[in-house]
């Protein structure tokens, strides 16, 4: 059974759905900005926003992975976001190999393992379960003009240019990777628990890695737009990545958190 109707978080549900769309935007931006005042001083290391980013993304996977193995089903799961997500990690991890190793290297090693193991899943054990027809975004619309935006706007550093490029490559692809997801939830309209909440899982990752771009912002003044960067366009082109991959995943979670509070159990999509 569901929740009562006439609870708080109900009743401020029902009122965000009746108000237009510019006053749902505005709602959204005030809450945005008010989790971030939070975050600023709850955390004191900002750097801790990209590592609880990437382990809430890895814990995302590992929903799928129990979902896969119990349910022996990947239906509502999109392969080629996997497949992007392999690609973005194995970038970054190469450019760590590059650069220098961390302890954020470590959290993209298990995730990359973790999804190659998801699209080992999908495409030869669970295959008569996964539906191509729904997951029809082609990659290359994707890959190819991240390609060619990490030739052009990469950051300027001490290690060399392929490395420059293959690290402002990975930057972009991962602002896009959920597209293909969100295409095939679209398609489907209903969505299962395990798929929402690896896809909320991405949503508050990604909301992280943001929120750590805009308090270095404010911190610094702006200065930190031009702390490195080609032409000074590398920080603000990131940072604007960050952005639209939180934007693309805000309506989702706003459904996500609007079915969990209603108690449902599948999740619908808004035409």
């Amino acid at each position: 059974m569901g929740r009562k109707r006439a609870s708080p978080v109900n009743v401020l549900f029902g009122w965000v759905r009746r108000q237009s769309m510019k006053v749902k935007i505005l709602a959204g931006v005030v809450f945005a900005l008010c989790s971030l005042v939070a975050l600023k001083h709850s955390v004191k290391d900002h750097e801790y926003f990209f590592i609880f980013s990437e382990a809430i993304h890895a814990a995302g996977i590992f929903v799928l992975i129990y979902k896969l193995t119990t349910h022996k089903t990947c239906s509502g799961l999109s392969l080629k976001t996997q497949e992007i997500t392999a690609l973005f990690l194995a970038a970054r991890l190469a450019c760590s190999v590059l650069m220098e190793l961390d302890a954020h290297s470590v959290l993209d090693m298990a995730t990359l393992i973790s999804t190659a193991w998801v699209i080992y899943m999908i495409r030869f054990k669970l295959k008569s379960t996964y539906i191509k027809e729904l997951d029809n975004m082609p990659l290359y619309y994707l890959v190819v003009p991240c390609i060619i935006l990490a030739l052009i706007v990469n950051p300027f550093t001490r290690f060399c240019y392929f490395s420059q490029v293959l690290w402002a490559f990975c930057v972009f692809l991962e602002s896009v990777s959920v597209l293909p997801q969100l295409r095939l939830m679209q398609n489907a309209k209903m969505i299962e628990p395990f798929t929402a909440h690896y896809v909320f899982a991405l949503g508050v990752a990604r909301f992280l890695s943001c929120a750590h771009w805009i308090i270095q912002v404010y911190e610094t003044r702006g200065m930190y737009l031009f702390l490195i960067g080609s032409g000074y366009f590398w920080f603000p082109a990131a940072l604007l990545a960050e952005a639209v991959q939180t934007f693309i995943l805000a309506d989702f979670c706003y459904y996500y958190v609007k079915s969990f509070v209603q108690g449902q159990l599948l999740m619908r999509m808004p035409v």
